[in-house]
């Protein structure tokens, strides 16, 4: 959620930022409706104050004796406090109107971010490894189908579509990559790990931007609960409404877990195999940051990931996402995209974003120094370290062989029992 100051103090730039990010301008309407709260909160003071000076009165009155006076004045006092209630209620309704619609408002982009529309205008980093050149590459979910572990036929009996079962050695292959992912960011990169729950209230999805404007993207329960659309939700509400000490900071956590998205929107788009499903597993990185350790921090959370790819020697690209391609929480990101021979393209597998203070501000998190009574809103960051299930699309498509087998990259070998290959079941 944004500060209002920001609109208040500069509404063309704010109105020129929202166009960026092709959002219709917003500013006239804010700040009317903030206005409108001010109003309400001024009246609201202004009743307080002479509701206490005319008790103030009273208690003079009654010490000189003159009965009259204090009477009216008590009379003044119980009208008073019913235009007080009136006054606070409207104050409350002004300030959830203004809430609530800025908690439709994308967050801002930094001014280093390119100016576009969608994927086509985002910006080439930097590119690691060449792409990988196979004669005839198969597709991940022919290579997965023919290893006969990749059932896509069963999943959909019981689920539907966009699920799929792993068997045999691909079902181990996701648990060695989690934990190989794991292993990493906790023992090389300092994170700490967290197993969190998969359901959560209305407040957590609000808090890291899901809520209410993209609700039709996720599973909520007859009971009210949400399915975690990824472990940022849960990761990132760990520290939802606290004070946090500076000297504390950062935090920074992982977490393997389900996600679950409706795919809302993407029709026809991935159909077949595993790059866009209901159900997929993730490891999710979280910083929480001061802000002037914001954009360090996610040059660092980037390279996390991008060290997962290099150690499985996977090739990939590093972009930096356009203003209308960035998602609703993020200031800048970078997509990580892993190169699929059987796609004979590049894309993505991991997305790291910093957030600023959008996320801190919905959940309340704030950090203070030790000795200073300010309180300030903290940066939170969050990026996929990597996506598994992408992960595993990446493997079998890059480490195929035209006996059907798959290469297990050397760093990940003790994690699947020492094997060197993925073959057919018996």
């Amino acid at each position: 959620m944004l500060d209002i100051s920001i609109i208040r103090d500069n509404p063309e730039k704010f109105d020129d930022a929202l166009a960026s990010r092709g959002a219709e301008a917003m500013s006239k309407q804010l700040l009317t409706l903030d206005e409108a709260r001010r109003m309400a909160v001024s009246q609201a003071q202004e009743l307080q104050t002479k509701r206490n000076e005319t008790s103030k009165q009273i208690g003079r009155a009654k010490a000189a004796k003159d009965e009259d006076l204090a009477t009216k004045l008590m009379d003044e006092v119980a009208k008073m406090k019913d235009q007080l209630q009136t006054a606070e209620e409207s104050e409350r309704e002004a300030s959830l109107a203004l809430e609530n619609a800025l908690a439709a408002v994308p967050n801002i982009p930094l001014e280093d971010i390119p100016v576009g529309t969608d994927e086509n205008f985002n910006v080439e980093i930097r590119k690691v490894g060449a792409p990988t050149r196979i004669e005839n590459p198969k597709q991940h979910f022919d290579i997965g189908e023919e290893l006969g572990q990749m059932d896509f036929e069963s999943a959909a009996k019981m689920s539907g579509s966009r699920f799929v079962v792993l068997q045999g050695q691909l079902a181990r292959l996701e648990r060695a990559l989690a934990s190989f992912m794991l292993d990493n960011h906790t023992e090389e990169f300092g994170y700490t790990e967290v197993v969190p729950p998969a359901l959560v209230r209305d407040n957590a999805v609000f808090g890291t931007g899901q809520l209410p404007k993209f609700k039709e993207d996720l599973f909520r329960t007859e009971e009210g609960f949400w399915l975690i659309p990824t472990a940022e939700v849960p990761l990132s509400n760990l520290v939802r409404e606290q004070i946090l000490d500076a000297e504390d900071l950062p935090l920074r956590f992982t977490a393997y877990t389900p996600c679950f998205r409706s795919e809302a929107g993407s029709a026809g788009r991935d159909t077949r195999g595993m790059i866009r499903q209901h159900q997929f597993s993730k490891v999710e990185l979280v910083s929480i940051v001061m802000p002037e350790d914001g954009a360090d921090e996610l040059e660092r959370m980037t390279n996390c990931a991008e060290t997962i790819l290099q150690k499985l020697d996977l090739p990939y690209r590093v972009m930096m996402l356009c203003t209308g391609d960035m998602g609703f929480s993020a200031r800048k990101t970078y997509d990580l995209e892993v190169w699929l021979p059987g796609q004979d393209n590049y894309r993505e597998i991991s997305s790291c974003s910093l957030c600023g203070d959008f996320q801190s501000r919905r959940m309340k998190t704030r950090f203070r120094h030790k000795g200073d009574k300010q309180t300030h809103f903290a940066y939170t960051l969050n990026g996929s370290g990597l996506a598994v299930g992408r992960t595993m699309v990446a493997l079998l498509e890059n480490y195929q062989d035209s006996d059907g087998r798959v290469y297990i990259p050397s760093a990940l070998q003790p994690y699947m029992g020492g094997k060197t290959h993925i073959e057919v079941s018996a």
